[in-house]
């Protein structure tokens, strides 16, 4: 769908300059627009591509003289990254599904459907669920028995979700999430040498070979408003209360979170995270990529892990995070410098051991 730049500039409410009756038809970046598009050209670093492509409007920066770019037009945003969002929503050409119930979908006769919810092909939905209002369930999707998806929900192709899943409005899954899979709970008949070395932190004891008891999920997920799952991501259902997920928080692409853990409202968990069981994270949280943490613990509103961190003891709220174990991230930091000097300071011991050496051979 076509725009003009000041039809654009007023959904985002930023600003328009310029000839604003430009149509543009999409975007892209500053080197590769063409006459039709609208390059993105939100730093100054950006801009300087723009003479390599043919764009006659960008979106700048707050301040940038569009002019002095060679532009027809501009549009100027205090924080173009954010005006971002809501241009990606209005050039974002969809998937291409047909609406409304496709031949090959299967639904149980006393699953709910609200008003417009559309289903695609070779997709299941259970005995009793029930389907909010304007909500897409994409090709080759699953939606378990007595499981509720609010309003607006979007599923994208083979999206998996187990039974009596309770999630909220505006709900997007990415291709092959799996919400409501039993958790990882194993038991053995007597104290094995796992609970022992965790006791005692390493003697195993007397091992003896014994096999694992399955622990069945009994409790499910819950989810709530705008969140987010990504692709290949997992959510284990909880083994007596439901796994829960705060409103507006966002799951990467091949996270992990454990049964009966509790994540916060807002809380970014980033790509290859993984949680573990009953652990509990606050509001706000974010935690970076190949973020590892440990069962039963508890993370506090507003925490921060860069990546590869490893949590394996409790974190306050507000505090930034780094390494393995994880430490406070400045904390970190000089024990990296003082791991990079430690070719020199080996050489520094060597040279003083020769000159005492000397020194006593001497005397």
């Amino acid at each position: 769908m076509a725009y003009t730049i000041e039809q654009i500039a007023q959904a985002l409410g930023a600003t328009a300059f310029g000839a604003t009756d430009i149509t543009v038809e999409s975007v892209a970046e500053p080197a590769v627009a063409a006459t039709d598009q609208l390059a993105l050209a939100m730093k100054p670093e950006y801009a300087e591509q723009l003479s390599q492509g043919q764009a006659r409007a960008a979106m700048l920066w707050d301040g940038a003289d569009w002019q002095a770019l060679g532009l027809e037009a501009a549009i100027i945003s205090p924080r173009p990254r954010f005006a971002l969002s809501g241009l990606s929503a209005m050039m974002d050409p969809g998937q291409g599904w047909a609406n409304g119930i496709h031949p090959s979908a299967v639904v149980a006769e006393d699953a709910e459907l609200g008003e417009n919810v559309s289903v695609g092909p070779m997709a299941v939905i259970g005995a009793g669920a029930v389907i909010g209002a304007g909500t897409v369930i994409g090709p080759q999707c699953f939606v378990g028995t007595g499981t509720t998806i609010g309003q607006g929900g979007f599923l994208r192709e083979g999206v998996r979700i187990g039974a009596r899943v309770r999630i909220g409005d505006r709900f997007v899954a990415q291709p092959g999430a799996v919400i409501g899979g039993d958790g990882f709970s194993f038991v053995t008949p007597e104290v094995s040498g796992v609970e022992r070395a965790r006791q005692t932190l390493g003697d195993q004891g007397d091992v003896q070979k014994q096999s694992y008891a399955r622990i069945h999920s009994l409790g499910s997920v819950w989810i709530g408003d705008d969140a987010e799952v990504g692709c290949n991501a997992c959510i284990d259902r909880g083994t007596v209360r439901d796994t829960r997920i705060g409103n507006g928080t966002k799951l990467d692409n091949l996270v992990q979170v454990g049964h009966n853990v509790v994540v916060g409202n807002d809380t970014l968990l980033c790509g290859q995270v993984g949680i573990g069981g009953s652990t509990v994270i606050g509001n706000n949280v974010v935690l970076a990529g190949q973020t590892g943490v440990g069962d039963n613990l508890f993370i506090g509103d507003n925490a921060i892990t860069g990546g590869g961190t490893k949590v394996l003891a409790n974190i306050p709220a507000g505090r930034v995070m780094l390494g393995y174990p994880a430490m406070k991230m400045d904390s970190q930091m000089e024990v990296y410098k003082g791991l990079r000097r430690l070719k020199r300071l080996f050489a520094d011991v060597a040279e003083l051991k020769k000159t005492v050496s000397n020194t006593v051979q001497s005397d």
